[in-house]
């Protein structure tokens, strides 16, 4: 069971009253209200729809810091985390008798003080016994896939690679930053139900992070009254080689994947469109303005799982999406010409001989169009959802020149001949935005060797078009600090080529003008982050990895030494910490799939503290290289 139906399991359960999922017997649901603060809505929105909510017998859900009426009889499912603004709320509104019954739920464990504190507003409400019930649910972390999470979305700040990288962070600061990360983490491995082996680089926010998860874990594993993991406990010996393997990284192990112009669907529509929760907005045009101008209206959509040409394309190269959202399109046109000529069939003179024959020879036909009525009108409300989405990003591409980025920047990572200079790239006025010169001259800067005279030349180019210098000289801090040659070795093996566009694209019928966009292949290769869980996964001996401690929750005995036989994993969960990306999350994805194809069954879980665009990225960056001035 993936880590996002586990979740699911334990939201709808709890949505139950905290008791086992009703059979089908119990067709009629208990109707109750939801009240969450912005981090529970967060973990819902993304896992259940509201018709699946009223489904589940909520007929309301409610922000806990919104004006709300009284409403009685029925039961009042909080859903929020224990902080102190929010328990006020909570006391308040035990104090006003809101709800008759309350089923309070913690997103994360509730300590000792404040649950005392929320027994005193209870109290003073004279509602003790409206009080049913007080979960700790351990769900302190937000899935956007099967295999991917995050810890954060709103009020991510306090997380973010800002945050933790800040120049001026006192101890205690950075000691809440990391309470809050390993809180999570700790969430998602109480939702697995398994204590991870747990490897890491020396010297970081991750070695930081890794040993007090490995603290947390310990602590539990070997507490007998409290233990969350009985039933793993007890797998020891023989079973431990089933335990799965936690890799914390930090960001900075890979700046340049992060600011790279991608390429695939998925990753694009995050980077151009702002995807965020699996939820994006699209401006359309309708029409003209009396004016004269175009008129157009924004449109939000959800892609998720429950999408099938989503899950089947998500991380395709856009161009191969475009051809596929075409190959949709003709496939509903040829359905919808069937039944169109199984009307005009149908409606030939009853009298004749040639219209009962008819009538026999269609009835079965027509019971299979009817049939096939809801899938058709799904399939054509996917492909219009795709057409928009993937114009938006088109317009996009050939406004800004993407393709060019894309191309340019995978050449420099891959160590090959430019065809045009970074120089002329970022001088050119038409091509691109001064953001997007900024992200080609920061990984420039990264994956080669540069002599001042020529870091003096890309600022000045950088300061020509208009661009804000602060992020390039944070990286070039950060460069000096780093062992820069081991990052520019792993960038190798990728590039792309350019084949001919698809034919069904080029004709006059197509729903995207793909003139002047090149179809670029991109070789398939390992990034950073990949090339480092492949070698732990399979215990390789390789420079890049060898110092990584080795911290397991389970040994009695605390040790940061690698066994003399080093274990192989079939269950990895990635952590980076100061933000993911989904160029990161596909790469994993086809590692795992090549791996599967070969025979060979791995599974990976991709999280991260935050989800960041190369945008929102930047704009941290900027905040760190203001520090550096200062």
């Amino acid at each position: 069971m993936s880590l996002r139906d586990r979740q699911i399991n334990a939201l709808k359960q709890m949505l139950n009253l905290n008791l086992p999922e009703p059979g089908l017997e119990s067709a009629v649901p208990t109707w109750k209200i939801l009240v969450y603060d912005r981090l529970g809505q967060d973990i819902i929105s993304p896992l259940i729809s509201v018709k699946e909510l009223r489904e589940l017998g909520i007929t309301l859900h409610m922000q806990l810091h919104s004006d709300r009426d009284s409403i009685p009889e029925v039961p009042a499912i909080y859903f929020c985390a224990p902080t102190d603004e929010n328990l006020g709320r909570i006391g308040q509104d035990l104090q006003n008798g809101l709800y008759d019954i309350y089923h309070l739920n913690f997103i994360s464990p509730i300590s000792r003080q404040r649950m005392e504190d929320l027994a005193t507003a209870a109290l003073l409400g004279g509602v003790v016994a409206s009080i049913h019930k007080v979960f700790d649910q351990y769900l302190n972390f937000i899935t956007l896939e099967d295999d991917l999470f995050v810890l954060r979305h709103q009020n991510s700040d306090a997380i973010s690679y800002h945050a933790i990288n800040r120049g001026d962070v006192k101890d205690s600061e950075m000691e809440s930053v990391m309470d809050i990360i390993v809180d999570c983490l700790f969430s998602v491995f109480v939702t697995l139900g398994t204590v991870p082996i747990i490897r890491c680089p020396r010297g970081n926010a991750a070695e930081m992070v890794a040993k007090m998860i490995d603290k947390k874990l310990r602590e539990n594993v070997w507490d007998a009254r409290n233990n969350l993991f009985e039933g793993e406990a007890s797998a020891t010996g023989h079973y431990s080689f089933q335990r799965p393997l936690l890799i914390v990284l930090d960001r900075n192990v890979d700046m340049a994947t992060p600011l790279h112009h991608t390429w695939m669907y998925q990753a694009l529509a995050h980077d151009v469109l702002e995807m965020a929760l699996n939820r994006l907005v699209v401006e359309e045009n309708v029409g003209r303005s009396p004016a004269g101008g175009t008129r157009s209206k924004t449109r939000a959509y959800e892609l998720d799982n429950r999408d099938r040409f989503w899950c089947q394309h998500k991380g395709s190269p856009f161009p191969r999406v475009a051809e596929a959202i075409q190959e949709e399109l003709e496939q509903y046109r040829t359905f919808e010409e069937d039944v169109k000529k199984l009307k005009f069939s149908m409606g030939i003179d009853n009298e004749s001989e040639v219209a009962l024959s008819m009538v026999s020879n269609n009835t079965a036909r027509l019971t299979n169009a009817v049939n096939s009525l809801p899938q058709l009108l799904e399939m054509k409300r996917l492909i219009d959802m795709h057409t928009s989405v993937a114009t938006g990003i088109l317009n996009a591409i050939k406004s800004r020149r993407l393709d060019t980025f894309f191309e340019l920047e995978e050449k420099i990572m891959s160590k090959q001949t430019l065809d045009r200079s970074v120089l002329e790239t970022i001088g050119d006025p038409d091509c691109g935005t001064p953001e997007d010169k900024l992200r080609l001259a920061i990984i420039y800067f990264i994956c080669t060797n540069m002599s001042d005279a020529d870091y003096n030349k890309l600022e000045t180019a950088l300061t020509a078009a208009g661009c804000d210098l602060n992020p390039l000289i944070y990286v070039k801090r950060l460069r000096n600090y780093t062992r820069i040659a081991e990052i520019q070795s792993s960038y190798e093996g990728g590039g792309t080529k350019t084949v001919s566009m698809f034919s069904k694209l080029m004709n006059q019928g197509s729903s995207f003008v793909m003139e002047g966009v090149k179809n670029l292949v991109v070789k398939k290769h390992n990034l950073p982050v990949t090339k480092i869980v492949d070698e732990l996964m399979e215990s390789k001996q390789s420079s890049r990895t060898e110092d990584y401690l080795y911290l397991d929750p389970k040994q009695l005995k605390h040790t940061e030494q690698m066994p003399k036989n080093r274990p192989t994993f079939q269950d990895v969960i990635v952590f980076v910490v100061g933000g993911g990306n989904y160029i990161e999350y596909q790469n994993l994805v086809d590692y795992v799939k090549q791996r599967s194809g070969a025979g060979v069954n791995k599974r990976v879980i991709y999280g991260s503290t935050t989800f960041n665009n190369a945008k929102q990225l930047l704009k941290q960056l900027s905040l760190l290289g203001q520090e550096v001035h200062s």
